[in-house]
This record gives structure tokens, sequence and C-alpha cells, in this order.
């Protein structure tokens, strides 16, 4: 094999053991690049890329963890494997501390599943708090930001003014970082500029939060479904942002630059932006008035469908599954739901593909008049407990462990002469 090799769609399926559609799936979750053909027509592959996804998905103690890690087993001797006892994904479910998600989301509101996550106490009707003075300096940091910022930028700047603000951030006891996820979670979304009725006083985060995604007055219905994706959102094994988290809290830095760096890692177009694109085909497939047409357009193009599979789910994502369920029972959400629908049987016609939660995110948010970075809004939120949760463990070991060894393929040095 030479080392600019490019495979075609149909090779690049073959050497994985996949459908051709689910190698674009892949591409839309980030684990493939893809080039357009000279010709033209279709994609092309680098055949090296391809065969590490082949070597990465063929093991399997990277999804089937007896003792509760679902990033591998035993002690981590660089970033391949990582001892976490807070998610495990095996089959098609998704524990929380080994406790179902769904069934979490279920019976509980966020600020009550998070903080339980953090101290492994379940405190019934737990609100989080912004403080003032915190709160302030989020606001100006994000006031000053031009009119054209997105709601990540917002984010940033907000996590970075709470640090500054805060001259014991570079306290690292486990009651330190817990209070700091008590406080940082509400200014983040308290900061954030509102798009319609402010909620008055200290109710429900999920509350707070709906008015900073829409102006649409909110519902119990819908408040329902943004507190469970919330809860379902928290953490999910060892994602990209979850590992620089994982990184940043090795070599000790505090919990908002921790959180700092999920943000960033989030903010790539190939992770935290997944729902805005289910949100914008959803949108198109109702304007259009048929899905065959937009999935049609997006497998010309060479681009894969958004909204649909998950590696780590052989069958159906299940916080999609109650996010369906609950959306049923959401004002207006009837035609998105359909579009939804539609757009799995149109691309699901040859090879079984399932929505996963982005494309349940994107009904919401079309359904309730969002902007299309809504579900990104909601997705930072949720997991910034999550990576406070890998915070706490990831100070507990050993400091600088995250380090993998580089494999050098620059221009040799000069031997010495003799």
């Amino acid at each position: 094999m030479t080392t600019d090799e490019r495979l075609t769609t149909r090779q690049a399926a073959e050497r994985l053991g996949v459908k051709p559609e689910t190698v674009y799936a892949y591409v839309s979750r980030g684990l493939l690049d893809s080039r357009r053909a000279p010709d033209g027509r279709g994609s092309t592959f680098d055949a090296r890329e391809v065969d590490a996804l082949v070597h990465r998905t063929r093991r399997p103690a990277q999804r089937h963890s007896g003792d509760g890690a679902a990033g591998g087993t035993g002690n981590a001797t660089g970033v391949g494997a990582v001892r976490t006892g807070i998610t495990l994904i095996d089959g098609d479910h998704c524990w929380f501390r080994g406790v179902d998600a769904t069934a979490l989301a279920e019976r509980h509101r966020f600020e009550e599943a998070a903080d339980w996550l953090w101290t492994g106490e379940m405190t019934p009707g737990t609100r989080f708090t912004a403080p003032r003075e915190a709160l302030a300096a989020a606001r100006r940091a994000v006031a000053a930001l031009p009119g054209h910022s997105a709601a990540m930028d917002r984010l940033r700047a907000a996590a970075v003014a709470m640090a500054a603000a805060d001259p014991l951030r570079f306290d690292l006891a486990p009651e330190a970082v817990v209070g700091v996820g008590r406080t940082l979670i509400p200014v983040l979304v308290d900061a954030l500029p509102a798009a319609g009725q402010e909620h008055r006083g200290e109710g429900p985060l999920a509350w707070r939060l709906w008015s900073r995604l829409t102006a649409r007055p909110a519902d119990e219905a819908s408040l329902r479904v943004l507190d469970a994706a919330l809860v379902l959102l928290i953490d999910h094994d060892l994602a990209a942002s979850t590992l620089a988290v994982r990184v940043a809290a090795s070599a000790r830095a505090h919990p908002y630059a921790v959180v700092s760096a999920g943000l960033g890692a989030l903010d790539g177009p190939l992770h935290g932006a997944a729902s805005g694109l289910a949100h914008r085909m959803l949108a198109e497939v109702l304007e259009q008035g048929s899905a065959a047409v937009v999935v049609a357009g997006h497998l010309r193009t060479g681009r894969s469908v958004p909204g649909l599979g998950h590696r780590l789910y052989p069958r159906e994502d299940p916080r999609a599954a109650m996010l369906f369920r609950l959306l049923q029972d959401v004002p207006h959400a009837a035609p998105a739901l359909g579009a939804a629908r539609e757009v799995v049987a149109t691309a699901s016609r040859d090879t079984p593909l399932h929505a996963n939660v982005d494309l349940a995110l994107a009904v919401l948010s079309v359904s309730c008049g969002m902007r299309p970075e809504a579900g990104e809004t909601v997705f930072s939120v949720a997991r910034t407990a999550g990576w406070i949760a890998h915070a706490l463990e990831e100070y507990e070991e050993s400091p600088l462990r995250m380090r993998p060894s580089g494999h050098y393929v620059g221009p040799r040095p000069p031997r010495p002469v003799p």
C-alpha cells in the first residue's frame, strides 16, 4: 500500500465490512475524512485512515467492558485506555454510574442528575444558582463580543470571565470542584442573551435555558423534552471533548479551564455541530415537502445524511428513542416529527439506519422556533456536568499521565560524521 492510496466508497465499505451508506455515516461522525473523486463523482478515502478505523472498531474491549469503564479496562498507559466509573455503553443501552440514562431522565431533573453524578447523593429539588458577581463578569464579557458571535463563543467567554473572577479557582479539592459545577452551569446559561421572556427567580435550569433558545412561550411538554435532553446528554463515553477535558485535568488545570478545553473541542464542525446540520436538513425537508429530494441531494454530493446512525449503538440510539416519545406531546411538533421519520425511512431503504440524538434535538429546535445552533447549546450546557465529573475522576489519578507517544514521520537529522 502506498502512502497516498485512495479508496472509493465501495472499496472503503468492503475493507470496513459495512454498507456504503455507513461509510458516509462515519464521515458525519468525524471518524473518516473524504475528498471528491478526480472525476467529480463520489468520494475517496485515505486507505491508512480506513485501516486505522478497522483496527479501532474491531477491538471489543473498547465497547464491552465489564468494570463500568466505557473507554477501556485497566489502568491507563496513555490515552488509549482511561479508567472511569461514569458511563457504560453496551449494546443499545447507556448507563450513568450503573443507572440507565433514560430511567434517570424519566425520574429526575437535570440539576438533580448532575449533582448526583458528582457526589453520589440524589437530592430532590436541587437548584443551581448563579453568583451575582460571577454572573455580572460573565455578562460583561459576553456583551463585549461582536453581535454576530455564536452561542459557543459566548459560552467560552463566560467560562473564562468566571474563572478570572474566582481567585480560588486552583482549589482542586472535590467539594471545591463540585461547587464550581453548581455555579458555572447556571452562569453559562444566564449569561446568554435572552431570546424570549426571561424566567424570574431561581427556577429549574431548563426553564432558564428555554428563554435563551427561543422567543416562543414555554409549555410543559416542551420543557419536559429539554430537561430530559439535558440529562441524556450529560456524558457519553470518551468523546473528543471529554478526552480533551481528561488531558487538561491530568495537567491539573482548574475546573474552569477544563470546561474551556471541552468547549474548544466541541466547537469543531465534526463534533458539536451535528445537531445543527440535522436542523437545517429537517427545515429543508419541510420546505421542499419531500425527504427523498433532500436525502438524494446529500448522497449525490458525497455527504452523509445528518442525524442517522451511531457507532456505539448497533441499533437505535436509546436517547433518541426517549426524546422522540416525549416529542409526540409537544405542540406543533408533528410536522418535524413526520419529516424526521421520512428521512429515516428514505435513507434506510437498502441499509438499516436509525435516528440518533442529533435528529431528536433537531426536531425540538425546528418545532419550537429555535436557531440551528440551539442543539449545540443544549449539548454544551449538559456536557459541562459530565466534564466536571470527569475532572473529579482525573484529579484523583496521577498527574500528567495522559501523554501519548509521538510517531515521528518528519525528515531524519543528519548522521554525525565519524
